[in-house]
């Protein structure tokens, strides 16, 4: 399954301006406290005023699952794997593993970001590979 088409809003132009650079952005706060993406206030100190920095990159594999893909013609189709990663930085992000056997992959199987994009016409999304 590959990463389906996945188009911009008004609240999340930012962040898709930042995953079209190749860059994963999470929300800091004054105080240094980071949040997720979509953080309309700090996560910690409840502070509105939070700015889009570039994360690490890093992650750890917190659980994930394996949908079979549908079978085709020349036999079984590809599976993709879905995953809730921990980003190095704290926040938690839902979306795929790509490029990896899904045997490989436990709880803490050190991941990256990575991006793809559905087509040309698509938003740029974050996903993992296998570090």
């Amino acid at each position: 399954m590959p990463v389906g088409p996945v188009v911009r809003d008004d609240e999340t132009a930012a962040f898709f301006d930042g995953t079209a650079r190749r860059e994963f952005l999470l929300q800091h706060c004054a105080d240094g406290h980071v949040s997720s993406p979509h953080a309309q206030q700090c996560d910690t100190c409840g502070d509105t005023r939070l700015i889009g920095s570039p994360a690490s990159g890093g992650a750890i594999v917190v659980s994930w699952a394996v949908v079979p893909g549908r079978p085709t013609a020349d036999g079984p189709g590809s599976s993709t794997i879905l995953v809730v990663a921990e980003l190095v930085e704290g926040p938690w992000w839902w979306s795929q593993i790509v490029n990896a056997d899904p045997a490989t992959i436990q709880t803490g199987t050190p991941l990256r970001v990575a991006f793809r994009s559905y087509s040309d016409q698509h938003e740029v999304v974050p996903v993992f590979e296998i570090v």
